[in-house]
């Protein structure tokens, strides 16, 4: 063999691929066994998904001993479009723990009656374990082809189970809102990814960050619209101001277990995004993006809270509309780390890391709640948690720890914690305008929240009808992990932190 063609041939490092790989093939599985398994045994694609997450899950405990790269540029080495360091692992984490809550919530409604509310089982979880593989992917690329491929894979099976229930109208109305949005994003974003290849000859991230220090002058205007491009495309992702005009109705319209997967995966995936071209694609270009993420940070928290608050006035407020305005100022408080990154030298990536991470779970938590509730209360308003207490106390108190942490407030220490790490992030950077508008964000939240909180306790309306319907298992166990995370996370907030600490590039 001529040292030509040896310099052709690279080996693959299958450990390092094994999570999202590992999710895909499950998927491919689960579509198969669809065609043969007959109606009455389809849950069984259920548990596979179940058990195909926790394998990927499994898999990254090896990867913890260093970072691994593969796929890399023989000719010029340490340049990789796929490398599993501590910011990959963190970020996998969070997307396939995200995804095995949305799947216990999930085997209710897959199961096959004949109903036309239950989801076709193969096609969601196929759908479910695609979107999670190309998550999953996305933290680990290097390069922005394969950024914007993950990107794509997890986006894509995204619409379809959005609009999955047959015969709604919201759902499919939702679907078409996200779809078109997505696309949108996705064409800004390959402009834009476009335009930065014009300017530097390279797709490599590393690459793109050194060659930008050089660019000539005729091509600056060029790599500087590239670079404002590139963001306005995961801007969309991450739903935020003035990007979020489709989150309400797509998270109304969505069956309900989608709606918390696209709360806490979907926004993982737009900021896991945002970070990797930032910080580091672009950190020459901090003068752009700084600022500008700075202002939609701003824009985004107190966007979402107002319309939060606009909710609690209306005589019928929907408990999922609400979490969903929620969730976009939410994205606010989770830019504020990553706009401080271009004024600081300090490692800020890791303040929006940990706070993903205790979003995550209290989030799917009051989602999983959510879904329990619906059970009863098809039309899920707010107003139908009056009482809760006193039919349903354990949930209950679940609940209200869920909605005191997304306040930030005592006992949901990690909430706090989450938020104080936020502010502190802005601070250090000299944003002290930026920590303003969060601090009076976070009074504004307190309302709403606490409004729903003290609904949890009221004695129960003397009209109001006692229904009792069997709680599925999956349901109260993706409940009681969610809560005993959070508990533990409480008591020990400094664990996230120092989980999600070390993710310098």
């Amino acid at each position: 063999m001529t040292p030509t063609a040896a310099s052709l041939i690279q080996s693959v490092d299958w450990l390092a691929i094994a999570p999202p790989t590992l999710t895909a093939l499950v998927a491919l599985a689960v579509l198969v066994a669809d065609l043969f398994l007959p109606a009455a045994r389809k849950q069984l694609l259920g548990w596979t998904a179940i058990a195909g997450l926790v394998a990927a899950i499994a898999l990254l405990v090896p990867l913890r001993a260093g970072d691994r790269s593969t796929f890399c540029l023989t000719t010029e080495p340490g340049v990789c479009s796929y490398t599993a360091d501590h910011f990959t692992l963190v970020l996998q984490f969070l997307v396939l723990g995200g995804a095995l809550l949305t799947a216990l919530l999930s085997l209710a409604d897959t199961k096959e009656n004949g109903t036309k509310e239950k989801l076709p089982a193969g096609e969601y979880w196929f759908l479910l374990l695609s979107s999670a593989a190309g998550a999953a992917l996305l933290p680990a690329s290097r390069d922005l082809a394969t950024l914007v491929v993950a990107l794509e894979v997890a986006s894509l099976p995204a619409f379809a189970l959005v609009g999955l229930r047959r015969g709604d109208r919201r759902s499919s109305e939702a679907a078409l809102k996200f779809f078109l949005s997505s696309v949108t994003a996705t064409a800004v974003t390959l402009l834009g990814a476009s335009f930065v290849y014009a300017a530097t000859g390279t797709l490599h991230l590393t690459e793109i960050a050194q060659r930008l220090d050089g660019v000539p002058g005729q091509l600056e205007t060029l790599a500087r619209a590239g670079v404002a491009l590139t963001l306005v495309g995961f801007a969309f992702k991450t739903a935020a101001v003035p990007f979020h005009f489709w989150v309400p109705d797509t998270y109304v319209g969505a069956p309900l277990p989608v709606a918390g997967y696209l709360s806490v995966v979907g926004k993982a995936v737009g900021f896991t995004g945002l970070i990797l071209v930032t910080v580091v694609a672009f950190p020459s270009y901090a003068d752009v993006w700084g600022p500008a993420l700075a202002v939609l940070a701003a824009l985004t928290m107190t966007v979402g809270n107002v319309a939060a608050l606009r909710q609690v006035s209306t005589r019928a407020w929907s408990a999922v509309r609400l979490l969903a305005w929620s969730s976009v100022a939410q994205a606010g408080y989770l830019l504020v780390p990553i706009a401080a990154a271009a004024y600081s030298s300090d490692d800020q990536i890791g303040a929006t890391v940990a706070y993903a991470l205790m979003y995550a779970v209290v989030n799917l938590g009051a989602f999983a709640v959510v879904v329990l509730v619906a059970r009863t209360h098809p039309d899920n308003r707010v107003e139908d948690y009056h009482g809760l207490y006193a039919t349903r106390p354990l949930t209950a108190l679940t609940m209200g720890f869920f909605l005191l942490n997304l306040a930030g407030l005592p006992p949901g220490v990690i909430g706090l914690f989450a938020k104080v790490t936020v502010f502190s992030a802005a601070v250090d950077a000299g944003l002290g305008w930026l920590a303003v508008i969060m601090g009076v964000n976070v009074v504004i939240g307190l309302y709403y929240y606490l409004r729903w909180t003290a609904v949890l306790f009221r004695a129960p309306r003397a009209e109001a009808e006692t229904v009792h319907a069997r709680v599925p298992a999956p349901v109260t166990l993706a409940i009681v992990l969610a809560a005993v995370v959070g508990v533990v996370l409480s008591g020990y907030p400094q664990f996230a932190l120092r989980f999600a600490a070390n993710t310098l590039f």
